[in-house]
């Protein structure tokens, strides 16, 4: 068998082989999203789920919280798809760490007003994007969120 001929990333994993003639398989989009996935920094965090239960989670720099909360099974809704448009994905940061986030922007604000129960450190978790200055943060959720849908519709994670 010919050896194995490629590019690998900083883990040693295989991200794209290369055929005889040198040419790739995939696709740079692809190969950069590989490459990216590969070396991305692991950012520890905590869920506090409606019942109080602490849920450590592991994520990677460049996650936003709403779709890491959905792969881990944890019940943050995100009925906009991280549109901007609803308030379902609302969470509170721990305070040691609300100075960390960019301040939000007028149309976060905008749903935020919408979210019932809000605080001083209420965020969308669509809006918060992992950095290597969150390892440790906790992100709670509120005890009830508002969903604006009229027909119940609950979207599934991509």
């Amino acid at each position: 068998a010919p050896p194995r001929r490629g590019l690998l990333c900083a883990a040693g994993r295989l991200l794209l082989r290369l055929g005889p003639a040198r040419r790739p398989f995939r696709t740079a989009v692809t190969y950069q999203t590989e490459e990216e996935n590969c070396m991305a920094e692991i950012v520890n965090v905590v869920f506090v789920d409606r019942s109080g239960q602490r849920i450590p989670v592991k994520g990677r720099v460049g996650d936003d919280v709403l779709r890491l909360a959905q792969r881990n099974g944890i019940d943050l809704e995100g009925a906009c798809e991280a549109s901007l448009a609803c308030s379902t994905c609302h969470v509170y940061v721990s305070p040691d760490f609300v100075d960390k986030l960019p301040t939000p922007d007028e149309r976060e604000e905008d749903m935020l007003d919408m979210a019932p129960l809000l605080q001083e450190n209420s965020r969308l978790g669509c809006q918060i994007i992992l950095c290597k200055e969150l390892e440790g943060a906790e992100f709670t959720l509120p005890k009830i969120t508002r969903n604006f849908y009229v027909d119940g519709h609950v979207p599934k994670p991509h």
